[in-house]
């Protein structure tokens, strides 16, 4: 493992092209069936989401009458974790309350070999990169109004705690000390990283994948927030500092926006450190694995990650 880079230096992630999924076409002919009764017409076209990190379909379908929905499938065999996550996304939509920044969910169907999710299709881009500040503000003006309706947590969700959920990401840190000893501040950084229990409690829905191709930003409308998979309980400012990872390595200054935000204004400086520092962490170790062939960009986003989420608790920290 190299030591820290220059942000310069480091691959950028393709935004928009990272994702190899499943064709329309490549559906068995009785699932397509099933689909189109759903969607109330033939369909006539397929666009594929080419953002992500999934091999699941993905994909705008348009029927022969017009009508367009956003379908989601995993296969139970070949896609085990991600039908997994697609069936614990169709159950945590169902116990949103109404009224949020969500696409909705329309229909949804499980058998012994498919779990796919039929969602209301929304007109609209996501965010580009590198990000504007007004397209930020209004995937951060989301999160807030999210915060303000998911405290507590829906009931029925039960949400694991953060700390239990991302329980992995502990390991980043033992990970880099023996595999890059000469890490600068490595014990400070591990020691940070360790008071994750007490910095990031709290009784807020807390999404955790709040990327900007997790966010639809219709014309008139507040910004969407996608892909409720593994949405855990935890402090409502977590979310808009994760966000603000990317922010801060696309040149913007990300303390001023965190000094602004209501979430973050008032939140202990080390605590947004604890939880940029269990991101590093994590992301150093996950950037060393093997590249999976269903997202062959998985390792480029995780490098990137880290060099940003790196560079951005340094500056905060004051270490060179």
């Amino acid at each position: 493992m190299s030591l820290p880079q220059d942000l310069a230096t480091v691959e950028p992630v393709p935004h928009g092209q990272t994702a190899r999924r499943l064709d329309w076409l490549l559906l068995p002919p009785m699932l397509r069936r099933l689909i189109e009764s759903r969607l109330g017409s033939t369909v006539v076209s397929a666009d594929s989401a080419g953002a992500g990190f999934t091999p699941g379909f993905a994909s705008v379908l348009t029927g022969r009458d017009g009508s367009r929905q956003f379908v989601k499938a995993a296969s139970k065999k070949a896609q085990a974790p991600f039908a997994d996550s697609y069936r614990e996304e169709i159950r945590k939509l169902r116990l949103l309350p109404d009224g949020l920044p969500v696409p909705r969910l329309l229909w949804s169907h499980e058998d012994d070999l498919w779990v796919v999710i039929g969602l209301e299709y929304v007109d609209a881009p996501n965010p580009a990169r590198p990000w504007a500040r007004a397209e930020l503000d209004a995937c951060l003006d989301s999160l807030e109004a999210l915060a303000d309706r998911l405290t507590p947590p829906p009931p029925g969700l039960d949400p694991a705690a953060f700390a239990e959920d991302f329980e992995t990401f502990r390991t980043g840190w033992a990970y880099v000390r023996e595999h890059s000893p000469d890490w600068p501040h490595l014990e400070e950084a591990a020691a940070l990283a360790d008071r994750m229990d007490e910095v990031t409690r709290g009784d807020t829905l807390v999404h955790t994948d709040g990327r900007d191709d997790n966010f639809l930003l219709p014309a008139g409308g507040p910004a969407l927030l996608c892909d409720w998979n593994w949405p855990v309980v935890g402090a409502a400012w977590i979310d808009t500092v994760l966000l603000l990872i990317s922010a801060y390595g696309d040149g913007l200054d990300a303390d001023a926006v965190l000094a602004e935000r209501r979430l973050t204004r008032d939140v202990d400086p080390d605590h947004v450190d604890v939880l940029l520092a269990l991101v590093c962490g994590y992301m150093l170790e996950c950037r060393d694995r093997p590249v999976p062939n269903s997202s062959p960009y998985l390792r480029v986003h995780a490098r990137w990650y880290s060099e940003v989420s790196w560079a951005w608790l340094a500056q905060r920290r004051g270490w060179s």
